[in-house]
């Protein structure tokens, strides 16, 4: 059942609109008005991946898809689309799903490393300036060529603190570094923690390869981000989306055309990954959306309007739901007509017209045909979910998290020794003194071949991580490379 290929209806008005799987990875977009049906419309997708045996991640921005869990079908609504789409009825289905909360109470904890994350991103969480994000990356440059291990805020408070009091000693290698902007990332990595941030960073890290799993049955696993507390910080959980995203794209394989996706990935509020973000960084989203398809992985952004997305991004979302957007000012109007031109027309009707006449669950729907074309977009009813739409109560939730076959691997946090140890074992050893407090960077030696106490120690109390260096790199080459930056 799950290896079929074989198209899956999604939506109903003069004709049955169907996606086909094997250009599901060719990327989508889900938009309309608050209120109009979106989320339900994220549901029915996740849903029809599931059962076509592709594990999905979405985040749960209101709290309303945790019943994903548990049969549905017996909601008065679900029975009303059910009818008006002729259909029998409604069979009623759960699906097998992976809570995950970044904060550990909701889900299984999410987490990465501060080096994981890489300068730009984090820059982006803690809202630094540019000055100041040269000033960040020049950190990282410093522990990269030391071999400190960045696993946790404190681990880079220690490094920020010790390279402000040996400025000096480490300007001719990398520049400048300045007090003020030191000063400012220590205030706001301290602000960061007392939001709870210091949950996020640490380890064990998360895999995004336990993304991928199907059930006994080879139905996709349903990964569920529990993320209406993150979202009381937009900025927080936009990058943090985006980090996953990229880590998804480092670790995939190329995998060419498939049958079906690998993974589906579903970016909601969508519009908040692009506000206030800098150019450079732009550019590399549209560079790991043009370039995660070919890995097998489908993104598709849910967002109030399509313009709200960049239009290099819009032009890579072949397989669209649009519900209905509002014309209630000239601003509106110009809006409507720029998203309903973004859709292949259909002469029977006036997408225009039609884009603001949608009631709830009908929508304008264009997917994309055999040969990778759009098709001229109809206006449908959504077909109804199968699961159920009360989300769980909160012993339903622990019952579902106690029994993840990932609970033992996240749930206790490990505190190894890494650049807070390290720089705090320096500063004890009078022996230092006579040495540089920073190695400069030279050619890379093994642990064994005496590239000093500090690498040593990191290579014996982290392999894994010293051994993925080169591949941090390369991420932080996509998403903002530590080369070309300015010294401060």
């Amino acid at each position: 059942m799950p290896d079929t290929a074989e198209p899956v209806p999604i939506a109903k008005g003069v004709k049955t609109v169907y996606m086909l799987p094997g250009m599901a990875n060719r990327h989508g977009l889900i938009a309309g008005a608050t209120g109009t049906g979106k989320t339900t419309t994220l549901r029915v997708l996740a849903e029809d991946f599931s059962r076509m045996g592709v594990p999905v991640f979405m985040a749960d921005i209101k709290g309303d898809l945790s019943g994903m869990v548990k049969p549905g079908g017996d909601n008065p609504k679900i029975v009303e689309r059910a009818a008006e789409l002729g259909l029998p009825g409604v069979l009623p289905e759960g699906y097998p799903v992976t809570f995950w909360d970044v904060y550990g109470d909701a889900g299984l904890p999410v987490r990465t490393t501060i080096s994981e994350m890489g300068p730009l991103l984090l820059a982006r969480i803690l809202d630094l300036n540019d000055i100041q994000t040269d000033v960040l990356t020049v950190l990282f440059k410093i522990a990269d060529d030391a071999g400190l291990l960045l696993l946790d805020l404190k681990d880079l408070r220690s490094l920020a603190q010790h390279c402000s009091d040996h400025a000096k000693d480490l300007k001719s290698e990398y520049g400048n570094i300045s007090p003020s902007s030191i000063g400012t990332i220590q205030r706001t990595l301290l602000n960061l923690e007392q939001q709870g941030g210091d949950r996020f960073f640490g380890e064990p890290a998360l895999n995004v390869l336990d993304f991928m799993k199907t059930d006994a049955t080879g139905r996709g696993i349903i990964n569920v981000l529990t993320a209406d507390r993150l979202m009381q910080s937009p900025k927080i959980y936009a990058t943090l989306l985006l980090w996953l995203l990229s880590e998804l794209f480092e670790k995939f394989p190329e995998a060419g055309d498939l049958p079906k996706p690998k993974l589906v990935f579903f970016f909601d509020e969508a519009h908040l990954l692009f506000q206030d973000t800098p150019k450079a960084l732009e550019e590399r989203i549209v560079q790991v959306v043009r370039l995660i398809r070919s890995k097998g992985i489908g993104v598709y952004f849910v967002t109030q309007n399509p313009l709200d997305l960049p239009d290099p991004v819009l032009g890579q979302l072949g397989n669209r739901v649009h519900h209905a957007l509002r014309a209630f000012t000239p601003k509106d109007q110009k809006n409507v007509k720029g998203a309903a031109q973004t859709l292949r027309p259909n002469p029977a009707f006036d997408t225009v017209t039609a884009i603001t006449e949608l009631r709830i669950g009908e929508a304008l729907v264009s997917m994309l045909d055999i040969q990778g074309s759009p098709i001229p977009v109809e206006r449908a009813l959504v077909y109804p979910p199968h699961s159920r739409m009360t989300p769980l109560t909160t012993e339903e939730r622990g019952q579902v998290i106690r029994s993840s076959p990932f609970l033992a691997a996240y749930m206790n946090v490990i505190d190894r020794e890494s650049a807070y140890e390290q720089l705090k074992k320096k500063a004890e050893t009078p022996a230092v003194v006579k040495t540089p407090d920073v190695p400069v960077k030279k050619p890379q030696k093994t642990a064994a071949s005496g590239t000093g106490d500090v690498i040593g120690s990191a290579a014996k109390s982290a392999a894994h991580a010293i051994g993925s260096q080169i591949g941090r790199e390369i991420m932080r080459g996509v998403l903002g490379s530590l080369t070309g930056t300015r010294k401060k």
